[in-house]
Formats: C-alpha cells, structure tokens, sequence
C-alpha cells in the first residue's frame, strides 16, 4: 500500500514546475490516440519544453520494427506540436551498453540461465506443494555446475534476475510518485523474470532502465498497464548502481468496448486521422475527452 514518505521530498516533487521526461514508443507499427496520449502527459511534465522531453525509439526487436514506423513517429508528434531534444536515442545502438550491464549481473550472480520454457517456469512456482511464503524462483531447481555444464553444450537458456537475492543483500527497496507518495518494491511483486533471451538478447526491462538512467531522466512517464514493471525496474537499478527516477503511471485510453488501444486499432491511429483531415485540434480535443 502506498504511504507518504519524508514532507520535504514531497514538496520538492509538488514545487518543481519541470521534470526531464521521455516517450519511447517502438516502431512496429503507427501511434494512436493512446500513444499521442502518454506523449501529450510527458510533454506536459516537462514544462512543454524540448529542453526537458527525449524521444527514444525502442526498436530491439528487429523482427517487427520498420523504419516507415520510426519515420511516422517523428511526423505524428510534429503534428502535435511536440518537439524533443537531439539526438534521439535508439536501443538498437546500444546494444555494447546492455550487453555490459548482463555481464556485470552474471559477475555479481544476480542473473542465472534457466532451461525451463515459460509455461513450464509457470506451473513449476505455481506447484501446490510451495509453502504460502514461497518466492517464486528456478534458480535452485538445478546446480550452478549443473548450469554451466548445459551452458557449454549449448543448450537453449534464458537468463532470468534472480530479485529475491538482490533484495537480501540491499534490502527492501521503494519508489516515488509524482502525487508524493511511496511504494515497495519486493522480489515477491517481481517473480525472477527474463533479462535476455537468445532471439532478442536483452529484455525491455534492461534495456529501458538503463536507457533511463544514461538520459538523466527525472520522471518516467507511461501507461498504468506498466506499473508492474515498475518495482522490477527499482531493483535492476538497484542491481546496477543506477539511480531510481520518479514514476507517473497515466490512465489508459480505451475503445468503445473499454479494450486498451493496440497498434491494431488503425481506425485510432494518426496516420488514420490525419488522412480524414482531422486537424491537430480535431484531434486534440478527441484526446481529452477520451482521457477524462
């Protein structure tokens, strides 16, 4: 349950006007009014200032990401008045990056390869025979030399954060909203989840956390379909010796059935809009009242 912490960190979040924002959205296929509704509420946090917005264009996964995407990404905040500051960050560049950070996770032993699939991940921690105080983990399940032997003939592995460890040597850790209030972050909200996998080597979780902290940005600014992620997120930074920004998790934009907008609703999408010569207050004002 969320608490207040310290009054005077709280009114140094309510009395600063600005805050160093980002929109990352991945280019695999065209915004909607979701999208232009979380970029909307990161421009505004920062001031309306290109000074204070980045633009990171989350394009790891390579086997969906089209540069015709990224292309429309740029003209549909354009269109929205939205500008951002140079030069914009893509995660397909920094894969040396992430790729240093998994190291120094296996150095430490806060990673460890896992052999299960995920269904079977799933019904293994899910056994009715775990005690009620059980933390979900694999790690224990086979030996470390026993790892490393299947590691070395090649077996297909994923690595996995093992949080329940990290959370032993640092501690329960915790994180800050915009309103002021405070929120845990435990290895049993998290689960041991997937840090890099063998098709797309690092996970989102990895990657945005330290293309985050890499950006300096103060207030990260997404969905509440996110808000999960988010004590995963704490104890990676922890992990890696990053710092924890703030976090404001919006409300989701939703159709007329109250599904959450998906890059399939095309009829949502700007690019739809737009070529019905909706203009930008059309559009604008279509937004707002959906976030009401």
């Amino acid at each position: 349950m969320a608490k207040k912490f310290n009054q005077q960190a709280c009114l140094m979040i309510q009395n600063k006007l600005s805050y160093i924002t980002r929109f990352a959205p991945s280019p695999t296929g065209y915004l909607h009014l979701g999208h232009a509704y979380s970029a909307l509420e990161a421009w505004r946090i920062a001031g309306e200032t290109s000074n204070n917005f980045l633009l990171r264009i989350d394009d790891l996964d390579h086997t969906r990401c089209k540069k015709e995407y990224e292309q429309a990404i740029f003209q549909d905040l354009e269109f929205l008045g939205i500008n951002w500051k140079l030069p914009v960050l893509k995660q397909s560049e920094r894969l040396a990056r992430y790729q240093q950070a998994l190291d120094f996770l296996q150095q430490k032993g806060y990673v460890y390869a896992c052999f299960l699939s995920r269904k079977a991940h799933a019904e293994t921690l899910s056994a009715p025979h775990h005690p009620p105080t059980f933390i979900p983990s694999s790690r224990h399940l086979i030996s470390d030399d026993e790892r490393q032997e299947r590691l070395q003939r090649g077996e297909q592995a994923v690595w996995r954060l093992d949080t329940h460890r990290i959370i032993e040597d640092y501690g329960m850790k915790y994180w800050h909203d915009l309103s002021g209030d405070t929120h845990p972050a435990s290895a049993a909200q998290c689960g041991d989840v997937i840090i890099g996998r063998r098709d797309i080597p690092y996970s989102y979780h990895l990657s945005v956390v330290l293309d985050d902290a890499d950006s300096a940005i103060e207030c990260v600014v997404r969905g509440e379909d996110l808000l999960s992620s988010t004590p995963v997120h704490v104890i990676l930074q922890t992990a890696l010796n990053l710092p924890t920004p703030l976090y404001h998790h919006h409300k989701l934009i939703v159709d007329d059935t109250g599904n959450r907008l998906a890059k399939r609703h095309n009829a949502l999408s700007l690019r739809n809009l737009k070529q019905q010569n909706k203009s930008k207050m059309d559009i604008l004002t279509q937004i707002n009242e959906l976030g009401q």
